[in-house]
């Protein structure tokens, strides 16, 4: 087994065993069965909401929750074990800074990655067996695989922090500064820009800044796929843009290696 397969499986076991797969995997499962079957309430009908609309519900508070849920896991991958002294002991062993790195990141992805398609294929399932899989399966498909890549960019950035900081209270109160940053305060700021330009701004300038948040990427690359009539206010008009979902989807696998590297970088000067 080589080192990076042989780190992966630890740090895959570490989170089942601390309840984090089981733990992500009921999350997901409640809020994509819970807006599957019961958003439709508000609205006073007793009937499972349109495909369309349940993938617009799901991406809203998935952007809230998914990057939320992989800075919790992965804050203190590093500098929790600095403190503890065994990320000394690890690089005592034959294995690079960038094996380990890479190690991690597979073991941390893949929890991530399996409790998503559990989680969200549930309701998937349950969609197809009322309606149609033919319909369902491609659009949860794209959903599933849009909100892995969320989620390994967050691992990326919480890994960034973590071998950033030399305490893990520091590491924690950074992971909420970028969460808060990048999901809230970014469309504040784009807001405000919308607003302030005389002319405003054009379609693909729109979509252009969009594509520097990797959140408001996961929604745009969700609703462009759906009705534009399920879609509201700034995304309504970005969602016709002339980017084909292809180009989008590189850009966002483009904000997974991108904080990848950057933790390479980071850990390669790092002294223990």
């Amino acid at each position: 087994m080589t080192p990076i397969l042989a780190v992966a499986l630890k740090e895959f076991q570490d989170g089942i065993r601390n309840r984090w797969f089981i733990s992500i995997t009921l999350i997901f499962s409640l809020l994509s069965i819970g807006l599957s079957y019961y958003a439709s309430a508000a609205s006073g009908q007793i009937a499972p909401p349109s495909l369309s609309t349940t993938i617009a519900s799901l991406s809203s508070l998935s952007v809230f929750i998914i990057p939320l849920i992989a800075l919790l896991l992965c804050y203190d991958s590093f500098v929790g074990e600095q403190e503890s002294g065994t990320l000394l002991l690890l690089l005592t062993y034959p294995i690079s800074h960038g094996q380990l790195l890479l190690g991690k990141f597979l073991g941390m992805g893949s929890i991530i990655t399996l409790a998503t398609v559990l989680g969200f294929g549930s309701a998937a399932l349950l969609l197809g067996f009322n309606s149609s899989f033919a319909a369902v399966l491609p659009a949860f498909s794209l959903f599933i695989l849009t909100s892995i890549l969320l989620g390994l960019t967050f691992v990326g950035f919480a890994f960034v922090i973590s071998l950033s900081v030399s305490e893990k209270s520091k590491a924690a109160g950074l992971s909420l500064i970028v969460w808060l940053f990048f999901i809230l305060v970014f469309d504040l700021v784009l807001l405000a820009l919308l607003i302030g330009i005389e002319n405003g701004v054009s379609q693909q300038g729109l979509v252009q800044l969009m594509m520097l948040n990797p959140a408001d990427l996961f929604r745009l690359i969700n609703l462009a796929a759906l009705d534009t009539g399920d879609v509201n206010g700034v995304l309504a008009v970005a969602v016709n843009s002339s980017h084909s979902a292809m180009t989008l989807l590189l850009v966002m696998l483009g904000w997974v290696i991108a904080p990848l590297l950057a933790a390479m970088a980071v850990f390669s000067k790092k002294t223990i």
